[in-house]
């Protein structure tokens, strides 16, 4: 029997909330069932599978790191509005690491080109313009600032700079203010 208000939307969240617990990887329909008690077989009338629960849980982080960038770069420019939009992304894989990761997740094409991950792109290209740089050249620093904060909360997050000095917040902010002298002196091709 499945357990009254059990929708979609519900198992989303509570999924997403295993993912900060347990870790993207290990959500699955069958744990979701456990954390509800209820039949495996019960949630199916709500999710197809254990990809379309990663999917929307995906979609979910999407639409919560498109909330928080967009409140942060309202009425910033420039470096400011690269440091904010740097800290969210930072931020959120602290706060919500299995969610963070399940923003990564290859999502297909059309659901791709409906999430919020358009916002995303659309917000980089915001700060962008605030360092005069036009196509193609737009679409690689695009590239470079996504691959630059990835990979440094990748890294950061698995322990990686936590064995010297010194502390990973002051390696931070020196990326970004490279970031910053870097785009205001972006090379000729």
């Amino acid at each position: 029997m499945v357990r009254a208000g059990l929708n979609a939307e519900r198992l989303t969240r509570a999924g997403a909330e295993l993912a900060d617990e347990v870790g993207f990887d290990q959500v699955t329909v069958s744990a979701l069932a456990r954390r509800f008690d209820v039949k495996v077989a019960s949630l199916y009338s709500h999710v197809k599978s254990s990809h379309d629960l990663k999917t929307r849980i995906a979609l979910l982080a999407l639409d919560e790191l498109a909330d928080q960038g967009a409140a942060a770069l309202a009425g910033r420019a420039g470096k400011d509005a690269l440091t904010a939009f740097a800290n969210i992304y930072r931020d959120y894989a602290r706060e919500h690491p299995g969610r963070y990761s399940a923003a990564q997740l290859r999502l297909d094409p059309e659901t791709a080109a409906a999430s919020a991950g358009v916002k995303h792109a659309q917000m980089m290209r915001a700060i962008l313009r605030g360092y005069d740089l036009t196509e193609p050249d737009q679409t690689h620093a695009v590239r470079m600032l996504g691959s630059v904060f990835h990979g440094y909360v990748s890294l950061e997050m698995g322990g990686g700079f936590s064995h010297s000095a010194p502390d990973s917040q002051e390696s931070w902010s020196r990326v970004l203010d490279a970031l910053d002298a870097l785009l205001r002196n972006w090379p000729a091709p």
